[in-house]
């Protein structure tokens, strides 16, 4: 049986997929509000079928728009995001051209940038203005995926985005948002065996995605951690730094088993989480 998981799994995720396709792209056509809501409950669908749990502390801020600034070390963080809270993406544009992927990608309504400081005004006024028109968004400020045992440096050009210099006090909030991934099949995952879950550098997509259909239960722990406004940390450098080091230091307690005291963890199944209004 455990030979026919990923067969299986496969199936069960294409029928999923086609089964929400339509309604998405008709809640697009039409402008509709459950264009945000239905890539969470795929997501969700994709959680449970490939047995993830999520382990969530902290709030979500409950005023908007928000940015929310994540480490990145796996697609799966795209997974857990998209089930938990109502956002886009900020990514790189070399995504737009992946077969399949982009399409899924542009379906949530992804935002495409150039990731060259020539460009980076250009890609700043597509994320303010995404944040402008009241979306949320995800932005992964590493530039790239890391091996989840650690957190690299964060580029900050893009966390400009999030200043409203006319009125500061009505600009997006930024809240980080820690990502790790923790046990496997029941085990606690150390450094050796995390890229199981974790995919990074030159690891081959397919031969990730296969190993990972074929897995036993896996959790992820996700904290959101207290908001902030740009103008709260006077500069983007500032404001960059803050949330680097709420997210490495809430990211080593987890990997760990140690968290920090935030507000009580609970487990949530990914068939069980609450939907946002």
């Amino acid at each position: 049986m455990r030979q026919l998981t990923p067969i299986l799994r496969v199936i069960m995720l294409i029928t999923w997929l086609l089964a929400l396709l339509p309604f998405q792209i008709l809640a697009l056509l039409f402008r509709s509000g459950l264009a945000k809501q239905i890539p969470m409950v795929f997501h969700r669908g994709v959680a449970r079928v490939l047995g993830l749990q999520f382990d969530v502390r902290g709030q979500i801020a409950d005023t908007g728009p928000i940015l929310f600034v994540s480490n990145h070390s796996s697609w799966l963080d795209i997974v857990a995001l998209s089930a938990l809270v109502p956002a886009s993406f900020v990514a790189k544009n070399e995504i737009a051209g992946w077969p399949g992927v982009s399409v899924l990608a542009k379906l949530q309504g992804t935002v495409f940038v150039v990731r060259k400081r020539a460009k980076t005004r250009d890609s700043l006024a597509a994320i303010a203005g995404r944040l402008a028109d009241g979306a949320n968004l995800v932005l992964f400020p590493e530039g790239t995926r890391g091996d989840g045992n650690s957190i690299l440096p964060f580029k900050s050009a893009l966390f400009s985005a999030a200043e409203n210099k006319d009125a500061p006090g009505a600009a997006p909030v930024v809240q980080p948002v820690s990502i790790a991934y923790t046990h496997l099949d029941g085990f606690p995952l150390g450094r050796r065996s995390r890229p199981r879950l974790t995919w990074y550098g030159k690891m081959r997509l397919g031969r990730h995605l296969w190993g990972m259909l074929g897995n036993g239960p896996a959790r992820i722990a996700v904290d959101f951690h207290q908001p902030v406004r740009l103008a709260d940390l006077k500069t983007r450098k500032d404001l960059a730094a803050y949330c680097r080091q709420v997210i490495v230091d809430s990211h080593r307690s987890a990997i760990s088993g140690r968290p920090q005291p935030l507000p009580t963890r609970t487990t949530i199944q990914s068939q069980s989480i609450p939907q946002e209004s």
